[in-house]
């Protein structure tokens, strides 16, 4: 049996498959304790002895490292790099996150002064060493990190990726209780910030995520267990608790991995993904495949390890509505999460959210709600919400309407940002709507992008666990090894590939892959001489043909391309091995020439942005039927969402039970 787990911030989805089909389940998060709410949801579906017997594989998305990253609560740790550079990760690269800010607040820096430790082994830009490492030089730090106490380490040397003799020197030093972090292992890449940030946040964040994951492997032992990486693929849970950095977007990549999934059974390779949870809304891009990037920002911070390229903003369920101080109506990024939860779920929470707006416009049914195992309480929600409409002197129903409307313009700025901001068409593509929330908001979102198709897949509230069951094993490595491409033969580049090709391969076959199964991608990081951000190319079968890919690929994304000389940068090697072949089942009740039974009608405001109540049919979506169509308006309740199809839309359920949402 596989069971895929998805640790969000308000929600804890599973899902499970086994010989008697797919089942999934949801219940609140316990942020201040994750694994509480896996143990919980792991008995509620009977599998603990099955856990224990080994009879049991899981998947987990966690996000551990996320929260701590985000919330600053990193363990201690010693930053440690070369004489002069110690206020290296405090300097950073002088940009301000508000151009035209003039009195900008000041951020503390990552790592206080005195934890930042210098010592030699200085390398220069070729390799050569300009000021040795000594004896002293260790001596001199082990005495200082005594004195400091640190829980972590992290190393940074300069150009430490060409050799990493030093680091690895320092790093079999130090006492064996530390957790550290090098960053000739961590990202052995040039630009020294990123690779210092990388490799601090690694080390910040080591202890608390092999502690979660310790914590759990021993809770669930002898069962398997292995997590998601923020790329896209998944590691052994021994490896993940050394490699916290790669971790950060370990949920949000399942939802993508399944998305892609989900394209394969529509027939679809072009997708605009809109994954809507509690906390916050991802939204990213797939033109046939999912992209990478290595310039990622995970709260004040940038990391350059490769990671699924999406775009995160504060909008989801939770997300709490104020009056700011000129009197307008805003919503986020501050949210409820799931304690004290929306003002609905009658948890303590009193401030409106986008949920209780949802809850108030009749779009979410108290009695239809987590499939009734959790009911809502629509009275509080009618007091939030109708606080912020005496404040801002509106209706209760206007005031409603607005967080709804204010929301989803947060979230079609964000699609604008990964589609036509990057040179995309949003209308040649499907938006694929999935998390707890996304399916009361994907109709008017793609009429904002003017997406004419649109797909809701089967149990798209918990679409991310089912993401980490499809995931593949995989490993993405990276090496700079920078030069003009015009000045170099494509067979000088095969030594540093086949290193990378082989440590892959290595830690695969730890996991116990069989070597038959693993795959390689190759690919170069480019840019034209002079510039600074590069752009990933296929490794082609000749210069030609690299550089011509280089030109299109700069044209498509900037809208030109230049006869400047090109630069190769960084070669990067992805290791995979599909996971365990997955098919959903297919949905068998009913005849196509069936219609789907309603179960009531409800007035329902503000459908289409028109104010007036129009009738609405509630069905359930257990009940739909293969082949059948249903026009809007409508909601279609499940365990896990809650869909709306607006009026000029209609809905058809195909084989899989997929809802496939098209314009009229």
């Amino acid at each position: 049996m596989l069971l895929g787990i998805d640790t969000g911030g308000t929600f804890t989805d599973f899902v499970l498959i086994s010989k008697q089909g797919m089942r999934v389940h949801k219940l609140l998060s316990t942020p201040h304790a994750p694994a509480k709410a896996i143990i919980q949801g792991i008995e509620d579906l009977g599998l603990m002895t099955a856990a224990k017997n080994g009879q049991l594989t899981i998947v987990h998305g966690s996000t551990v490292a996320t929260n701590a990253a985000l919330e600053g609560k990193g363990v201690k740790t010693v930053f440690i790099t070369n004489h002069g550079l110690s206020d290296m990760l405090s300097i950073g690269r002088q940009t301000r996150a508000k151009l035209y800010d003039l009195c900008p607040t000041p951020n503390n820096p990552p790592v206080p002064k005195s934890l930042c430790l210098e010592t030699g082994g200085r390398l220069d830009a070729k390799g050569n060493t300009i000021e040795p490492l000594t004896d002293r030089d260790i001596e001199k730090l082990i005495a200082q990190i005594e004195k400091l106490q640190p829980e972590a380490v992290a190393i940074n040397l300069l150009f430490s990726f060409l050799d990493d003799r030093h680091e690895k020197a320092i790093e079999s030093a130090l006492p064996a209780s530390l957790f550290v972090s090098r960053s000739s292992y961590v990202l052995p890449e040039y630009k020294e910030y990123e690779r210092g940030m990388a490799t601090w946040l690694n080390a910040s964040l080591g202890p608390l995520v092999a502690n979660y994951l310790q914590a759990l492997d021993s809770a669930l032992s002898p069962c398997p267990i292995t997590i998601m990486q923020s790329s896209g693929g998944t590691m052994d849970i021994k490896s993940a608790a050394k490699q916290a950095v790669r971790l950060l977007l370990s949920g949000p990549a399942g939802g993508l991995a399944a998305a892609q999934f989900i394209g394969d059974c529509c027939h679809t390779q072009q997708l605009i993904t809109f994954d809507m949870g509690g906390t916050s809304t991802d939204v990213a891009l797939i033109d046939g495949m999912l992209t990478l990037t290595n310039e990622s920002i995970i709260g004040l911070y940038p990391v350059a390890v490769p990671m699924v390229n999406m775009h995160t903003i504060g909008a989801g369920g939770g997300s709490i509505a104020f009056q700011d101080k000129g009197g307008l109506l805003q919503v986020g990024p501050q949210s409820a999460g799931s304690e004290p939860g929306p003002a609905c779920y009658g948890r303590g929470g009193t401030q409106a959210t986008v949920t209780d707006a949802n809850a108030v416009l009749g779009r979410l049914r108290p009695e239809l709600f987590l499939g009734g195992q959790m009911s809502l309480d629509l009275e509080k929600a009618k007091t939030a919400v109708g606080l912020l409409a005496d404040s801002l002197n509106l209706s209760l129903i206007e005031t409603a309407y607005g967080i709804i409307s204010i929301a989803n313009d947060h979230m079609s700025r964000a699609l604008r940002v990964i589609s036509i901001q990057k040179g995309y068409d949003p209308s040649k593509f499907h938006l694929c709507s999935f998390g707890g929330a996304g399916g009361l908001h994907v109709c008017a979102l793609a009429d904002a992008l003017q997406i004419p198709q649109a797909i809701i897949p089967i149990n798209g509230g918990v679409l991310s666990a089912l993401g980490m069951l499809v995931a593949p094993r995989e490993r993405q490595l990276s090496i700079t090894h920078q030069c003009l491409l015009s000045d170099i033969e494509l067979t000088e580049l095969k030594p540093f590939i086949k290193k990378l090709k082989e440590q892959g391969k290595t830690e695969l076959l730890a996991e116990g892959v069989n070597e038959e199964k693993i795959k390689y991608t190759v690919s170069l990081d480019l840019r034209y001489q002079g510039q600074t951000h590069t752009l990933n190319v296929t490794l082609e079968k000749n210069l030609a043909l690299i550089m011509g890919g280089f030109h299109n690929q700069h044209k498509h994304r900037y809208g030109h391309e230049l006869k400047q000389t090109i630069e190769l940068v960084n070669i990067r090697v992805g290791v995979s091995a599909k996971s365990t072949p997955i098919k959903l089942p297919p949905l068998t009740r009913g005849k196509k020439d069936e219609s789907p039974t309603p179960l009531q009608q409800v007035a329902l405001k503000f459908l289409h942005g028109k104010p007036e109540a129009i009738d609405t049919v509630i069905y359930l979506r257990d009940h739909l039927q293969k082949g059948q169509t249903i026009i809007g308006p409508a909601l279609i309740a499940e365990t896990v969402s809650t869909t709306l199809i607006e009026p000029n839309w209609q809905a058809t359920v195909d084989n899989w039970g997929n809802l496939l949402l098209e314009r009229i």
